[in-house]
């Protein structure tokens, strides 16, 4: 099997629950303190050994290809200041990833997204797909590891996370069949289902490795009620025509797609820094 080296970014949606700010900045933009959302989805790509970046656009987002571009002039300005610790935050992308951006048109689902990729990937490739709403702090590299169990089957493969019954009808839900070290056999998969009826816990989150064969199902899907195209249909369809696996988050994963989630993922970071560590608790503490 091909070596794995390419990554789909869906970013064409518009960002809703964080309007007005979505206005003008694609939600892949927001900072987690300093560093936006993308940026650390590209960076965890990277290392996973990703070399070509394909984002799935809108005409409104030219603002995450500057974000990628070098800037000379503003390197070249902080240089002249010695300001070399401002000139290593410019470097946002090494110079040998090569990045695509495909206009998605219509944001019509996650499956309609991944399906504008097609013209990108070869005749049995594999590739990546990563969500950068799901920010994700883990002790090893999370899309790694899905490469990895992907490249050991063959099987398209999910990364999953338990998820709590109050959360799970947003969610894709798999039935897992037996465990071996993190890594179970899908035995179906159901999109956002009414907690009494989900065949598990385990929900399915923003990292996926998929053969290049799901484009085929993916143009056979049908839209939903809501005229949006479902990647899990796709997927589903891949049960019984080759396999599909999950592999279980080891780390924790903040829903940047909300509000709630993206205020934890801010305080999570932030907390880490020893100074900002000690100024929230400053403040927090004024609220007793």
């Amino acid at each position: 099997m091909k070596k794995i080296t390419k990554a789909v970014f869906p970013v064409g949606g518009l960002g809703t629950r964080f309007l007005p700010a979505t206005k003008s900045i694609p939600k892949e933009l927001l900072p987690i303190i300093d560093k936006p959302l993308i940026q650390y989805a590209v960076e965890e790509a990277i290392e996973a050994g990703i070399e070509t970046l394909i984002f799935i656009t809108s005409a409104a987002k030219h603002a995450i290809s500057d974000h990628f571009d070098p800037m000379p002039d503003l390197r070249a300005k902080f240089m002249a200041q010695d300001k070399q610790h401002l000139v290593d935050k410019l470097d946002t992308l090494p110079i040998t990833i090569q990045r695509v951006f495909i206009p998605q048109g219509q944001p019509l689902g996650l499956g309609h997204a991944v399906l504008q990729a097609a013209p990108m990937i070869e005749q049995g490739e594999m590739f990546a797909v990563i969500l950068a709403d799901d920010f994700i702090q883990a002790p090893s590299n999370p899309l790694q590891k899905l490469i990895e169990a992907a490249s050991h089957t063959g099987r398209a493969t999910l990364s999953v996370e338990a998820v709590a019954d109050d959360r799970i009808s947003s969610y894709g839900v798999i039935a897992p069949g037996s465990w071996d070290q993190g890594i179970t056999q899908v035995n179906d998969i159901i999109e956002k289902p009414a907690a009494a009826s989900a065949p598990s816990e385990f929900g399915v989150i923003g990292r996926y490795v998929l053969p290049q064969s799901v484009f085929g199902q993916l143009k056979a899907t049908g839209m939903d009620h809501n005229q949006e195209i479902q990647l899990t249909d796709a997927l589903h369809e891949l049960i019984a025509d080759g396999g599909l696996q999950a592999v279980q988050l080891q780390g924790q994963r903040f829903d940047c797609g909300s509000q709630e989630g993206f205020v934890m993922a801010n305080l999570h970071v932030a907390i880490q820094n020893p100074k900002l560590q000690q100024q929230i608790k400053t403040y927090l503490s004024s609220w007793e």
